[in-house]
């Protein structure tokens, strides 16, 4: 069938629905739902045969709905209503939660059922939920809910008519529902209103007597202070108190700025702070927050890194380009890299970068610096010499983040992952991460080209199949662990590892002695210098409309296919 593709933004769960239903043999198109007049003008050009919205923050006009099958994708239980449904789930501290796919009518998130699918609720933030557990559930229900629609056989059933409705109508969230009392709230309290919010809108509140919205909010197992005070600060985030302990706060937003590192929204005020610092990169027995912790098992050294969004400065490239150096020292034989839990890495720190052009410094220098020490972070797995080395993809990775990972001798990924590798959606990024060297020894030099120009998503499936990695392995993030933990102890016992590693120097001794690593890198630099400092300043305008969340005018041609020159309707 044709299926478009209706959505506020090509996210996580987008890019998702879009490979898998591509797979099953649909042709897939999107739109960015932009306005209606667009939106009217991409059915009438495509023609689909259905309608699927899995992101939207309006209502799809009546002129489309009414004419044309549309199945929403509501992060709710059945019967669950309103804007807010993850919030309001998360906040309530739901014990289960779900995905409905409803057909549009003219009320909101009223219309009758074709699919859905439940899930236990995780204690995380609800940026965590939708990537994981709701991109999951909205996978499964949303191919049911196809299969039944392509049958011609099922008929959606009306609310009124189900006897297994869960949820109710509920009105969007607003601030005073999420609102912080210091003097009242526990961790516990404090943590689930800042995890409802996390992503957006984040919770108004203050710090430093100074408004501003909080997110990425952590456990704090052990230290205490007066209720309400900022009482420590460690790397990027802050600790305050709570009446029975502490929380990290990771970000927060100032008014009119940008979402920043906590540290580094209020530098001033935080470099009067005491340090609380970890003191090794042994994960710590104690709640606490530590966004890169070493654990060991055996002869398998895991190596974890929890980076927001994902997205790694300059400082936190340095650390753990340190951490992983100190880890090639122990007595392992595998190493594994394990990232974050809802990303590995998507590369350089925008943010950050960003925030440098606002506080009076240079976006391109703060650019330059934070390529270079992906860079550096990216040689130092390059050049490990001692230890088989795995990139272990629980979360969805992109841009430098993939092309670190495949700096790796192996990369693992989770089956529900998705992989962006590619660097051209961000103005015409040339990339680097050696790149050049890592990818086409994988897939050849016209495998390699083809995936930086079609910028086109990957599922871990897809990337096993064109070789970009090694593995795909089913299940949950818990799951997937347990999994890369029992793989990796059989690859360090395995009878041929000294055979393996001999292999390995041998190669990279020849790849070096052909053409060294440096050159690679220089010929990279060259081209990022062009797009850090030259004339065209596509990557600056792109950084800061990604930074700012500005809204989409229009939807970029390699994925609104209806739209190229010359579509005819098959």
């Amino acid at each position: 069938m044709r299926i478009l593709l209706l959505t506020h933004a090509f996210n996580s769960l987008t890019q998702r629905l879009g490979a898998e239903l591509s797979q099953r043999g649909h042709e897939i198109s999107i739109e960015f739902d932009i306005a209606d007049s667009v939106t009217d003008e991409a059915v009438a050009l495509f023609r689909p045969h259905l309608i699927v919205a899995p992101y939207l923050r309006r209502t799809i006009p009546e002129s489309v709905w009414s004419r044309h099958v549309c199945l929403i994708v509501h992060p709710g239980v059945v019967g669950d209503r309103g804007p807010s449904a993850l919030d309001w789930a998360i906040q309530e501290g739901a014990s289960e939660w779900g995905v409905t796919v409803l057909q549009a009518e003219a009320e909101m998130d009223a219309g009758p059922v074709w699919a859905s699918a439940s899930f236990p609720m995780p204690l995380t933030k609800k940026s965590s939920v939708y990537r994981n557990e709701v991109t999951q559930a909205a996978t499964t229900a949303v191919l049911q809910a196809v299969q039944r629609f392509e049958s011609g056989e099922f008929l959606p059933q009306a609310l009124a008519n189900l006897t297994d409705v869960l949820g109710r109508l509920r009105p969007l969230m607003k601030q005073p529902d999420r609102s912080l009392d210091w003097q009242r709230d526990d961790s516990a309290t404090v943590l689930r209103k800042i995890r409802a919010a996390d992503g957006f809108p984040g919770v108004a509140d203050s710090l430093f007597e100074q408004p501003c919205h909080l997110f990425d909010a952590w456990p704090e197992g052990v230290l205490r202070g007066a209720p309400g005070a900022v009482i420590a600060r460690r790397e990027t985030a802050l600790l305050r108190a709570t009446v029975d302990g502490a929380v990290w706060i990771g970000h927060v937003k100032r008014p009119d700025g940008i979402k920043l590192p906590a540290t580094l929204a209020f530098e001033a005020e935080a470099a009067a702070l005491p340090q609380a610092p970890m003191h090794s990169w042994w994960r710590s027995d104690a709640a606490t927050w530590q966004d890169i912790a070493y654990e060991e098992d055996g002869a398998v050294g895991f190596l974890h890194f929890e980076c927001y969004n994902g997205a790694m400065s300059t400082p936190q490239c340095a650390r753990l380009q340190a951490a992983l150096a100190w880890a090639k020292l122990r007595p392992v034989r595998v190493l594994v890299l394990m990232g974050g839990g809802d990303f590995w890495c998507n590369g350089i720190h925008l943010n950050v970068i960003e925030a440098a052009s606002l506080s009076g410094g240079s976006a391109a220098d703060e650019s330059w610096r934070n390529i270079n020490a992906m860079n550096d972070l990216t040689l130092e797995l390059l050049t490990t010499e001692n230890q088989i080395t795995v990139a272990a993809l629980g979360g969805n990775t992109g841009a430098g983040g993939c092309f670190l990972a495949r700096a790796a001798d192996q990369v693992w990924a989770r089956a529900a992952v998705m992989l962006n590798p590619h660097y051209k959606n961000m103005g015409n990024l040339y990339g680097s991460e050696y790149w050049t060297y890592s990818l086409p020894r994988r897939l050849g030099e016209d495998a390699a080209k083809a995936i930086m120009r079609d910028r086109q998503p990957l599922t871990a499936q897809r990337a096993l199949e064109i070789g970009f990695s090694d593995a795909c392995v089913p299940g949950d993030v818990q799951k997937f662990r347990h999994e890369v933990a029992q793989r990796t102890a059989q690859l360090a016992d395995h009878v041929d590892w000294n055979e393996r590693i001999t292999a390995k120097r041998e190669t990279r001794a020849r790849d070096e002695a052909a053409k060294p690593l440096a050159t690679y890198r220089e010929e990279e630099l060259a081209q990022m210098r062009r797009n850090f400092y030259g004339f065209d300043p596509s990557y600056h305008v792109a950084r800061h409309h990604f930074v700012r969340k500005s809204p989409a005018s229009w939807t970029p041609r390699h994925l609104a296919r209806h739209r190229e020159l010359g579509w005819v309707v098959p």
